[in-house]
């Protein structure tokens, strides 16, 4: 799992002047933090308040989770971690995960996907 809190700085993006840029950006994973790999799906999620999605892994799959809005806690396997609006989230393949919904509004978040290509199953833990 990695942690990539909204409070990191925003900097030029590289087509653009360094001294007066037009658009900031701010890294959230580079291909050194992603597996080789092809986009299974980017979906834009909603868990409503006080709920959870299921504890499960996948088997060849890394998943990259960006709150939009709310407050959320993420477990993945033995560590915790809340995110705020702007955080994000890297899951790897076969590392066990749950989000839970920390208030009573939606949260809002988007999802990718990017799987080795090993049909690899999706597996619910009880």
């Amino acid at each position: 799992m990695k942690h990539i809190p909204a409070s990191e700085d925003f900097i030029p993006a590289a087509h653009e002047d360094p001294a007066n840029p037009g658009v900031l950006k701010r890294v959230i994973a580079t291909h050194s933090d992603l597996i080789p790999g092809q986009i299974m799906m980017v979906n834009w999620s909603r868990l409503p308040g006080d709920s959870s999605f299921q504890r499960h892994y996948h088997e060849d799959m890394q998943e990259v989770f960006v709150l939009i809005n709310g407050h959320v806690q993420m477990k993945i396997d033995a560590e915790s971690v809340q995110m705020k609006s702007g955080d994000t989230v890297i899951v790897e393949p076969r590392e066990i995960h749950e989000m839970t919904n920390l208030l009573d509004s939606d949260a809002d978040y988007v999802v990718f996907g990017v799987s080795t290509g090993h049909a690899g199953q999706t597996v619910v833990v009880d």
